[in-house]
């Protein structure tokens, strides 16, 4: 306990400077954009879809008393993939909002990493919002077009587009993951030489950490070995960190990542945070959450790589 408090004191500065650069690709520059046609104001899963199972599995268990519930996470998460090879992104982003209060529930240090996460996801929702705003004010001038007579103005503005054709460009732009990536494209929001604020960088950054925390539930979820002890969870995290977001930072943003996760809790805080008592427990709920993050990050990366973002500035 000494060590890890220790620990936490001297990472707290540390942290506080590098909370804004957690996600960035391209660090050096530093130092050296979901559905409009839905609510971005998340509601709770409904019963049917939490106590859900895949294959004849038990659902999983709502905790009372905790802000992190990993039966939303697995809700959101299986609702994510849409037709063959698509993401829808309102639930994807409800499912980063479970993230982050799992993030916040491991204590203030590796918490302050949740809050660039969270800074990610409402870029993508100020986006689809602002695009929907566009979408009802074409809408309206048309509309005002129209009461007022303007037969030229109304007649060539039918010859660019109809009330259809500009409710679907902007209400649709934002629905998933790959409707984004088309609407940005088209309208040129996407900088493949610089960093923007568009939707499909701040998806890309959002996409690395999902990875991270895909290994680290993964091996959170692995059971010992013959012979061997169980590993603490500070090491399977930086472990996995290093193999994973760990290539997009810095050595310095390494470094204090690195020892953000000294102050993570040990295994049965964990326990308590799955609503499960063993590491048996734990690895059958870890494992069903892992392979529906698997299934959502497979599908974006697929996306992403079809039109060579995987390295967007």
């Amino acid at each position: 306990m000494g060590v890890k408090f220790r620990a936490c004191v001297a990472i707290v500065f540390i942290l506080l400077l590098l909370g804004s650069m957690w996600l960035y690709g391209n660090l050096e520059q530093h130092w050296d954009t979901c559905s409009i046609a839905y609510s971005f104001k998340n509601k709770p899963p409904s019963l049917a879809l939490v106590n859900s199972s895949e294959k004849g599995e038990a659902p999983l268990r709502v905790c009372p008393g905790q802000r992190f519930q990993i039966a939303n996470l697995l809700a959101h998460l299986q609702a994510a993939p849409v037709s063959a090879n698509d993401v829808l992104l309102k639930p994807y982003l409800a499912s980063w909002d479970e993230l982050i209060r799992f993030l916040e529930a491991l204590g203030p240090m590796v918490g302050l990493i949740s809050q660039e996460i969270e800074s990610k996801t409402t870029i993508i929702r100020d986006l689809a919002q602002k695009a929907e705003k566009e979408a009802e004010n074409k809408i309206k001038d048309r509309k005002r077009m129209t009461q007022q007579g303007d037969t030229a103005i109304v007649s060539s503005y039918n010859r660019s587009s109809s009330y259809a054709e500009i409710n679907h460009s902007l209400s649709f732009g934002y629905t998933s993951v790959r409707s984004m990536i088309k609407w940005e494209l088209e309208n040129g929001l996407v900088d493949f030489d610089q960093q923007t604020n568009s939707g499909c960088r701040t998806l890309l950054r959002l996409h690395r950490a999902l990875l991270w925390l895909q290994n680290f539930l993964q091996e959170l979820g692995k059971d010992a070995t013959e012979g061997e002890r169980l590993r603490s969870p500070s090491d399977l995290c930086k472990e996995t960190y290093q193999r994973t977001l760990a290539h997009h930072h810095t050595w310095f943003v390494r470094k204090g990542a690195e020892l953000a996760f000294l102050a993570m809790p040990e295994r049965p805080y964990f326990y308590k945070l799955v609503c499960v008592e063993t590491q048996a427990g734990a690895t059958v709920v870890l494992n069903r959450v892992v392979r529906a993050i698997g299934e959502v990050y497979k599908r974006n990366e697929v996306a992403l790589k079809e039109h060579g973002m995987l390295n967007l500035p």
